[in-house]
């Protein structure tokens, strides 16, 4: 078992990197407003390549719908929609406070509810065995964490003097803390929905694409909630021209590759998760959030996002960034034992 618990972990690290990179393309598309960028990443991420990926390797993807109770994919699909109302709160909070801490406090707070309530509800009896009890301790050390970087953020947005008062930063943390809440719901579909991947596996999918059809039905419903919210900034901004206007071959590669970053780095996570066995989705998630966070942390700074920041600043930030290593230890350690 120690073998497939170290390539399930070591997958899930791989699909970190690439889903903490998955706005560092935006960085680039300095001519076109949020709304134009966001939505080519949603049509990319949340529409196309899940489907693509899903019809080529679900056999009788029919089948697998046909056959699932409906309370399955009305979870799934209602779970979808919950978490695009936080993927679109996230692009907004990004936008307010920066993608290093925006990403810091968002996965954070996902992390959180995504792995404890669904251990609460799905194996309440496992909270106080050695397991339950490291996630939970865990997670109290990666809210410690979390509070650094926050703190980080506030004497950076001072150092830089970007804003006149603390309004701008103060509305982009409540922004990032309801869009942290919301997108747990994404690990919630995953866990709620494994009667899809079951029925993928009977109709002869691999157990590394099982789980396809879950993740297709969940951002479809992801897409819904991005697309309504575009469209209606689109029209409010009347932004629909500076697609052809300030349209280059450069910004529409970089924002499919938005998608293809999102969405491959939560393809993976999937193949990680099943690997670390029963209680892959639950150990699974806060790893890969945490280090979701500590890579766009990495990007922020390479984007200069703290190039105005003082020591002190650097300090807290460095600091809630170990602090959130030695919390993925304690998750890890549990489950390697």
């Amino acid at each position: 078992m120690q073998p497939i618990i170290g390539w399930g972990i070591a997958v899930v690290v791989l699909a970190a990197l690439l889903n903490g990179s998955f706005t560092a393309p935006i960085k680039k598309m300095s001519g076109w407003q949020w709304e134009n960028s966001w939505l080519l990443f949603a049509f990319s991420g949340l529409l196309v390549f899940p489907w693509m990926l899903t019809l080529a390797t679900v056999p009788n993807l029919a089948e697998v719908f046909g056959g699932a109770s409906f309370a399955t994919l009305v979870r799934v699909a209602l779970f979808g929609v919950a978490w695009g109302v936080g993927s679109t709160l996230f692009g907004l909070g990004i936008a307010r406070v920066g993608m290093a801490l925006g990403f810091a406090l968002i996965l954070g707070i996902t992390a959180s509810f995504g792995s404890l309530f669904p251990l609460a509800i799905l194996h309440s009896e496992q909270l106080s065995d050695r397991r339950g009890l490291a996630l939970i301790l865990g997670t109290v050390v990666m809210t410690v964490g979390l509070a650094f970087l926050a703190r980080a953020g506030q004497i950076r947005e001072r150092d830089s003097a970007k804003t006149s008062s603390s309004s701008g930063f103060a509305t982009g943390l409540v922004i990032c803390v309801f869009s942290g809440i919301f997108s747990s719901m994404l690990n919630f579909s995953f866990l709620f929905g494994d009667e899809l991947r079951l029925r993928s596996l009977h109709e002869g999918a691999s157990a590394a694409m099982a789980a396809n059809p879950i993740w297709a039905l969940t951002v479809t419903g992801g897409f819904v909630a991005n697309l309504v919210y575009c469209v209606y900034l689109l029209n409010r901004n009347k932004t629909w021209s500076v697609y052809r206007k300030r349209s280059s071959l450069a910004y529409w590669l970089l924002g499919i590759s938005t998608g293809l970053l999102w969405f491959g780095g939560t393809i993976l996570y999937g193949v990680g998760a099943v690997s670390l066995g029963a209680l892959g989705g639950i150990v699974g998630w806060p790893i890969f959030m945490i280090l979701d966070i500590i890579v766009a942390l990495f990007w922020g700074a390479v984007s200069g996002e703290w190039k105005s920041a003082s020591r002190r600043a650097l300090a807290y930030c460095w600091t809630g960034i170990g602090i959130l290593l030695v919390s993925i230890g304690i998750i890890s350690a549990a489950n390697m034992v």
